[in-house]
Formats: structure tokens, sequence, C-alpha cells
């Protein structure tokens, strides 16, 4: 890993105990384990008023969150935020009036937004209460795990 990252934020967004929205929070811990402390690596509520004052001093902010937009379950979707407003339809699972989309055009409004600034999210397919994530997510939060370092080592 190169010192580069050491202005880079690594936020898994969920809540442990719904299901597939535990995949942000499961990515995070398994990128932790892999570069220590080669970036900054936080889990999150996702609570969009919190997130502008964690991310407004980051160069490069990577974001992890489970999505619901009709897709097919495991499919990964990725907006580079800092060049692209977010889709529409982004229905995120949060019980936050102001959450990760509005925090993150907020920024963007207010010339906060970091430079790189890099959205994961991962269609899940059961958001009921447990602890038990769905087979395809379990292999989409691999597959961003790898392509996280992957981007990380570069």
């Amino acid at each position: 890993m190169q010192d580069n990252n050491s202005s880079t934020l690594i936020i898994g967004v969920g809540n442990e105990f719904r299901s597939d929205d535990r995949a942000g929070i499961v990515v995070s811990k398994k990128i932790k384990e892999k570069i220590g402390n080669k970036a900054k690596v936080i889990q999150h509520d996702g609570d969009g008023a919190s997130l502008i004052d964690m991310w407004k001093n980051a160069g490069k902010v990577i974001l992890v969150d489970a999505v619901s937009y009709g897709a097919v379950p495991g499919k990964i979707h990725f907006v580079d935020a800092a060049r692209n407003q977010l889709p529409k339809e982004i229905k995120h699972h949060s019980s936050h009036l102001f959450g990760i989309a509005d925090a993150v055009e907020t920024s963007r409004v207010l010339k906060k937004l970091p430079p790189v600034f890099h959205i994961y999210g991962i269609e899940g397919k059961s958001f009921k209460n447990g602890t038990e994530m769905s087979r395809e997510v379990i292999n989409a939060v691999n597959r961003v795990v790898n392509k996280i370092i992957n981007d990380l080592s570069k």
C-alpha cells in the first residue's frame, strides 16, 4: 500500500441486525482486517448530517451500502459521486430523514465534496430483522472488498 491512502476514508454503512443491510458494515470490517491503518475505515449507520462532517477533510472517500434499486440481488452498483449526481432512483434502506444521497448532494452544493468519492451499492435481497446475509450479497461483498483493496494498492 502506498502512503497516498492516508487521506482515504472508507465508510461501511448499514445495520448489523437487518440481514443484507449489513453488507457495507461487513465490507468495511474485511477491508480493515486486510489494510490495517493504511486508510481510515469506519462503520456508520447512514445518518447524513454526521457523514458530511466525517468526510469534509478526506482526499478520497469510498462508501459502501446496501441498496434496493429493484435489480438482481448481489448486483454491484457503482457511482463516481465526485463527477456525477446520484441517480434519482436510489432507495437506501435508512431510517434517517437526511440520508446518504442528501449528504452527498448537500456537500456538492456547498463545494465540500471530496475530490474522489466512490459509492458502491450492493443490491440487497432481504432487509428483515436478522444477521444472516443472502448468498448473493455475501458474494458481492467479497467482490467489492477485492475491488477496493486493488484500487487502494494502485
